[in-house]
C-alpha cells in the first residue's frame, strides 16, 4: 500500500492535469504488439458497482466472486476495507478474465480498466476540499497504444468506453468512503462494523440475506415499494446498503425505527436505570 502512495503523491506533483476537453492519443486492438500485456501483475482496485457487474456477468453470488476473484490487502492505516482483483498464479500473473482475443467480460469490464489509459486523481481526500478532481494520462513503456493515430478527447473517451455509468455509481461510494466520520482521524471502526461494511458494499447477496432473513424489516419503516426493490435489484440494494452504512456506523438519520421498537428499547432502558 505504501506503493500506492508514492504513486498518488507523483501523481499530484509531476503529471499534467487534463479536463474533459484535454486531447490525447490512443487506441487498444489485436494489431498492437502489447496486446493484453497490460492485463498482467496489476493491481486493479474494485468498487461495489464493479463487484454487482462482474458478479451478474459470470452468473455466481458476490460471495462466490469475491472469494475466488479477490483479496483485500491489509493496511493498518486503512478506516474501511478496499478490494482488489486477484490475478493467476502463474508466471505472467494474469487477470482471470484475459483470453487470447482479449477480455473475456468486456462489456462488464471494472471502471479502472475502462479508464485506462486515463487515471482520475482528486487534490485531497477532504470532502470539503473545493479543487475539482482531474483527469491524467498513464503513458507506460509497455503500452504500444499511444502511438496509434487516434486522437480524442477525455470526453470523448469516457463516453466511448461507458465511463459516466461508473462514475455516477462511484459518487455515491465517495459519500461512504468520504464520509465526515471516516475522516476524523480519532474515529475508527471496530472489526465487527468493518465486517458490515464489508458485507453491506461488497457482498451484496449475503447483505440481502441479512435484511430479508433476519428481524431488520420488524424493525425499521422502509418506504412503500422499495422492499420489492431491493429484493429484486442489485444496485437499488447497493444504495440501501450506504443508507444503511450511515445510519448504523455514522450516525446518520437515514432509516426510521418503527415506533413500537422505539418505545420498546426506551422502555426497556428506563427499566435498567431503575435497577
Amino acid at each position: 500500500m505504501k506503493e500506492i502512495e508514492k504513486f498518488k503523491k507523483a501523481i499530484l506533483e509531476e503529471y499534467p492535469r487534463m479536463d474533459l476537453d484535454s486531447e490525447f492519443s490512443f487506441k487498444c486492438h489485436p494489431g498492437v504488439t502489447c496486446f493484453n500485456q497490460c492485463c498482467a501483475d496489476v493491481n486493479i482496485f474494485l468498487t461495489p458497482y464493479d463487484i454487482i457487474r462482474l458478479k451478474k456477468r459470470l452468473g455466481i453470488t458476490s460471495g462466490e466472486f469475491l472469494s475466488k476473484y479477490t483479496l483485500m490487502p491489509f493496511d493498518e492505516n486503512s478506516k474501511f476495507p478496499v478490494i482488489l482483483f486477484e490475478m493467476q498464479e502463474n508466471e505472467k500473473k494474469c487477470c482471470h478474465f484475459v483470453g487470447e482475443k482479449g477480455c473475456t467480460v468486456y462489456e462488464d469490464r471494472p471502471w479502472a480498466c475502462r479508464m485506462y489509459p486515463l487515471g482520475m486523481a482528486s487534490p485531497s481526500d477532504d470532502p470539503n476540499n473545493t479543487e475539482k478532481e482531474f483527469y491524467f494520462l498513464l503513458k507506460e513503456d509497455v503500452c504500444h497504444g499511444h502511438k496509434e493515430d487516434n486522437k480524442m478527447t477525455v470526453s470523448d473517451w469516457v463516453k466511448d468506453q461507458g465511463i459516466e455509468q461508473y462514475n455516477e455509481m462511484g459518487e455515491h461510494f465517495k459519500e461512504v468512503t468520504l464520509h465526515p466520520f471516516l475522516q476524523n482521524e480519532e474515529n475508527s471502526l471496530n472489526p465487527a462494523q468493518v465486517d458490515m461494511f464489508f458485507t453491506a458494499c461488497y457482498n451484496i447477496d449475503k447483505f440481502r440475506d441479512f435484511i430479508f432473513k433476519s428481524s431488520f424489516l420488524d424493525k425499521f419503516e422502509i418506504e412503500e415499494g422499495l422492499i420489492e426493490k431491493i429484493k429484486n435489484d442489485d444496485v437499488e440494494m447497493l444504495m440501501f446498503g450506504y443508507r444503511f452504512i450511515k445510519f448504523s456506523l455514522f450516525g446518520e438519520p437515514t432509516l426510521q425505527i418503527k415506533t413500537n421498537v422505539a418505545e420498546a428499547k426506551e422502555a426497556e432502558l428506563k427499566k435498567k436505570k431503575k435497577i
